[in-house]
């Protein structure tokens, strides 16, 4: 059987941890207690044999049955998902979602006849640590339960539930305006068995937590739509608890399908968690950047000369990475990782996000507290001492370090919003330092990091490759989008490492060689580098061109709107974990920006215009992911 493309899946969460839900009835991956646990339902990276939980119409002679749901959507401004199955004997909808937490974690499915008679069927395979452990499965009281070691499944549900080797298995027959339901819950196998639930209860306060959420989004703007449903997707990502934000709730979906670039994105990363509260905060959340604020100062503690990169969603600093070779990943791309070895990484750019949201949280009115000033200042005291250091960049290379043009202009992002937030009156410092300090940075990168030939800064001083990182300097305000050397950057890249239908690469890759990063293998074109594309045009002066390719980036998520790391724009399914908190900032940050220039443009603001007139065809590259190699054509580059 044909396994099912990342798209396909749906997403539900509790703000504590998430599920993946098939469009064929399957959940397919479920961690429980917290988004960074072992999975009980892993047959995502795996087999069916290593834990999942499909409810779907039962096949018969007269009918092979439904391969999948007929039509699904979320409910509303919701995390509630709803999937319609027709069948020749009627027509039945089922409802899967997590309550957010107030006792224990559970995932609630609802089932419910709408039009004739339809027999369905619940078939539950229970497997911890991974797909690796087999629970032992009994009832209890009329309750089914599987327990292995510190943990315990509890199955609730009206219909029959039988049990053989390890499967729960119920059947049942629903007619018109009749309704089944079944909530999984966890618990510590210690722990006395939790309450018995009320689904319909349960499902009236999830949409009514979701409709208050979503009524404090200030974004009016166009495209609305989809901006609100990647900030709840963005808000799902979060663990409530600690204000912690995961990149992604999955591990190990492939870059490249059968590759080996199969990573854990579990945790919390300063760059990617400081993009989604940039985005909360410019859509009016600012709760979430407070939780976040106390998160970094536990987190980073008395120590910023030894800031990491990432931690654990509760501030763990050790995340031993291994493989599990029990799984045999997504479609065969193996090893599928947990732990993430980069966490001892220098990345000197993280300086500059971590410091850049404590300037807009100031700008948003999160006052600094007393605590976070002596944290800006011992951040900014390292960085002073460390800028001029090579390092393993935005990318996470597994190379040599280097001298990463983006690393260095995100460590002039760090001065530069100190100076700003000292001139407020919100911080304490030596402006005179500051500003010597911030020209010294922006001098080095002009005159080490750019290639005067190209016209184009490059990914590390003195190197030919390029970087789509380099499309950040206009938009952080390194240089004005109407700068030459700006100008030249974003044709150069967009030339070099875009593909055909106008996506973006990070980076070249070598195929079966190793690569600038340090390693072997492709990959698809980076979602949010593609969203970097359309900021950068808008912001030298084409957002006509910019408006257009922000579209075609929308038709690129799946019918729910989610999406993924990466894309393959040849075989047309995304790639990477999933969904990806960096390619849903990417939206909304577009879509922001875009409705601002197109305002300030329809106003007689005068918007920043190309300083050189970039030939609108010219040398494309057709894939540098999944193609594996460089292959050009000359192609209108969307004018």
């Amino acid at each position: 059987m044909t396994r099912p493309r990342i798209e396909q899946y749906g997403l539900i969460g509790d703000l504590q941890t998430s599920a993946h839900v098939c469009d064929d009835g399957s959940v397919d991956w479920l961690c429980l207690p917290s988004f960074d646990s072992p999975a009980v339902f892993a047959h995502l990276v795996g087999e069916e044999e290593h834990g999942s939980w499909r409810i779907a119409p039962t096949a018969s002679a007269d009918e092979p049955g439904c391969e999948v749901a007929a039509e699904r959507r979320y409910i509303g401004d919701s995390l509630v998902l709803e999937s319609v199955w027709r069948t020749a004997a009627g027509t039945v909808r089922v409802t899967d979602f997590m309550p957010p937490r107030e006792c224990e974690p559970q995932v609630i499915r609802i089932v419910e006849g709408l039009t004739g008679t339809v027999t369905m069927r619940s078939t539950m395979r229970p497997r911890f640590g991974y797909g690796r452990v087999h629970p032992w499965v009994h009832e209890v009281d009329g309750r089914m339960v599987a327990e292995a070691g510190a943990a315990a499944l509890w199955v609730d549900t009206g219909a029959e539930q039988v049990e053989k080797d390890g499967v729960i298995v119920s059947a049942f027959t629903l007619s018109a305006g009749e309704t089944q339901a079944f909530v999984l819950s966890w618990c510590p196998s210690h722990a006395p068995a939790p309450a018995v639930p009320d689904p319909e209860a349960a499902l009236a306060a999830t949409l009514g937590y979701w409709a208050d959420w979503t009524r404090q989004c200030s974004y009016e703007g166009p495209y609305r739509e989809a901006v609100v449903r990647s900030l709840i997707t963005l808000k799902a990502m979060t663990y409530a608890p600690s204000g912690g934000i995961v990149a992604a709730p999955t591990t190990s979906l492939p870059e490249e399908i059968g590759g080996s670039r199969n990573w854990d994105y579990r945790y919390t990363w300063l760059r990617d968690a400081a993009t989604t509260l940039g985005v909360l905060l410019g859509t009016g959340y600012v709760e979430e950047a407070q939780a976040w604020r106390r998160w970094l100062l536990r987190a980073v503690a008395g120590d910023p000369q030894n800031l990491q990169i990432m931690y654990g969603i509760t501030g763990e600093r050790d995340l031993p990475e291994r493989e599990l070779p029990w799984l045999p990943g997504y479609e065969g791309s193996a090893p599928v990782r947990v732990g993430n070895g980069a966490a001892s990484q220098l990345q000197l750019d993280i300086y500059g996000e971590a410091i850049e949201t404590l300037h807009l949280a100031h700008q948003s009115g999160v006052a600094h507290c007393a605590d976070t000033a002596v944290l800006h200042r011992r951040l900014i005291e390292t960085l002073a001492r460390r800028w001029q250091e090579p390092d393993e960049g935005i990318w996470e290379i597994r190379g040599r370090r280097r001298h990463f043009v983006h690393s260095k202009v995100m460590a002039w992002v760090a001065v530069d919003r100190t100076i700003r937030l000292v001139e407020a009156g919100a911080l304490d410092m030596d402006l005179v330092a500051l500003f010597e300090l911030r020209a010294a940075i922006h001098q080095e990168v002009c005159e080490k990091g750019f290639d005067p030939v190209r016209n184009t800064f490059t990914q590390s001083y003195g190197s030919k490759e390029l970087d789509a990182a380099t499309l950040l300097i206009p938009a952080v305000g390194f240089l004005p989008g109407d700068d030459p050397r700006v100008v030249g950057t974003v044709d150069t890249v967009r030339r070099e490492l875009g593909t055909a239908d106008g996506l973006v690469c990070r980076y070249p890759t070598s195929g079966d060689t190793t690569g600038v990063d340090g390693l072997a293998g492709d990959e698809g074109a980076f979602v949010l580098c593609s969203f970097w594309l359309v900021d950068a045009l808008a912001l030298t002066g084409r957002i006509d061109e910019a408006t257009r390719q922000f579209e075609y980036l929308l038709t690129l998520g799946s019918d729910l709107g989610l999406l993924a790391e990466e894309y393959d724009p040849v075989a047309n399914r995304q790639l990477g974990n999933y969904p990806q908190a960096f390619s849903h900032g990417g939206v909304v940050n577009s879509a922001r920006l875009l409705a601002r220039l197109t305002a300030q443009s329809g106003s007689g603001i005068s918007v920043p215009v190309p300083a050189s007139g970039a030939a609108r065809t010219s040398p494309s590259r057709v894939g540098c992911g999944p193609t594996g190699r460089i292959a050009t054509a000359t192609t209108a580059q969307h004018a």
